[in-house]
């Protein structure tokens, strides 16, 4: 015997309609504008909590690449204001680049700038503290960059 499906009629099957309607509104609502996020990534050292989100990812030699670092306090999760810090970077072949950190408008994130020269794996670190009485802490990381963009002017 062969499985029959039977829909109930009347007021029950409308408002299941109506129900299924309104939750694929709130999905499509939920799901905020089709504009890309930035990617962050999440660091820690013994005592600061780091959250760094670049410009402009995939990162591509010759055009600098802005980093956003909100630093927080590991154990209270208070914005670390007026520290101190570097961001730097360099390759297998020697190359290096490298920016004081700036304290930016928003409480507790800096700014760095880092222009890769050439294309391929890149070793980038944060060296932060928090007052000239504090340690320097550091964090790492790799960045793969790719080729320059050609131009296209004629």
């Amino acid at each position: 015997m062969g499985a029959t499906l039977r829909r109930s009629g009347g007021k029950r099957g409308g408002a299941g309609l109506v129900a299924l309607t309104l939750l694929v509104a709130a999905l499509a609502a939920a799901c905020g504008s089709s504009e890309a996020k930035p990617r962050e990534m999440r660091q820690i050292s013994q005592t600061y909590s780091f959250t760094i989100s670049a410009e402009s990812l995939p990162a591509h030699a010759r055009e600098p690449i802005l980093y956003k670092i909100l630093i927080r306090d590991r154990d209270s999760r208070e914005p670390i204001e007026n520290g101190e810090g570097q961001i730097f970077s360099s390759n297998e072949e020697g190359a290096k680049t490298w920016d004081g950190l700036t304290y930016g408008p928003q409480i507790g994130t800096y700014y760095g700038k880092l222009n890769y020269v050439v294309a391929g794996d890149w070793a980038v670190a944060i060296r932060f503290r928090r007052d000239s009485l504090s340690p320097l802490e550091r964090i790492d990381w790799r960045q793969q960059v790719f080729h320059e963009r050609e131009t296209t002017t004629k």
